[in-house]
């Protein structure tokens, strides 16, 4: 027997545990502050040094909100496995069609394809909206996860930034990815 028709069906690999997408909520952010802490404590996949508390994470989950930007768990037996959200990807007016996705897993959970479907519903959600891009911020090259993942989801290499952060006793490269959402820039926004 082969576990692939599963896998294809959006199950995670491992006891017929089904893993679902969908809008973050309040409930949620004690977990989705618990898989941050870790890897603000034990990665170099954020440049943030100390966990923000849960209250400061419900603060982000609803300024996304307030921008109307999606904001999606993944879930599996009743756990949020992990989470991916887009943001405004600068403040100034020029940008406004322009966002910037953020995605963290769940120690123990990468190599599940659960990366994958959370960033691909994020792009079909945001496809919706005015946005015509999307960029991704990957701290570090060695990051190959990330980079795997974005550009298996559309996102092309557009630049790197050598040693711009500092963590860990050591110097940690930027890359920056980007893929068009919906027309991207062949046409003009519809103002």
């Amino acid at each position: 027997m082969t576990d692939m028709p599963r896998a294809q069906a959006g199950r995670a690999f491992g006891p017929e545990t089904e893993t679902s997408i969908r809008p973050a909520t309040v409930a949620d952010i004690p977990q989705i502050q618990a898989i941050y802490a870790h890897h603000v404590l034990s990665s170099t996949a954020t440049f943030e040094l100390v966990p923000p508390s849960i209250d400061e994470m419900t603060q982000r989950l609803e300024k996304v909100r307030d921008n109307s930007l999606p904001w999606l768990v993944a879930e599996s037996g009743g756990r949020v496995v992990g989470y991916a959200y887009a943001s405004t990807y600068r403040p100034r007016p020029a940008y406004r069609y322009t966002l910037e996705d953020s995605i963290y897993l769940a120690d123990g959970e990468s190599g599940k394809g659960i990366g994958q479907r959370l960033l691909a519903a994020l792009i079909e959600q945001c496809e919706r909206g005015p946005w015509r891009q999307m960029i991704a911020v990957i701290a570090g090259t060695q990051n190959a996860g990330s980079i795997s993942l974005h550009r298996k989801l559309g996102f092309a290499h557009v630049g790197t930034q050598p040693d711009t952060g500092y963590k860990f006793g050591q110097w940690i490269d930027v890359v920056f990815m980007q893929r068009s959402l919906g027309p991207g820039g062949s046409t003009p926004p519809e103002e």
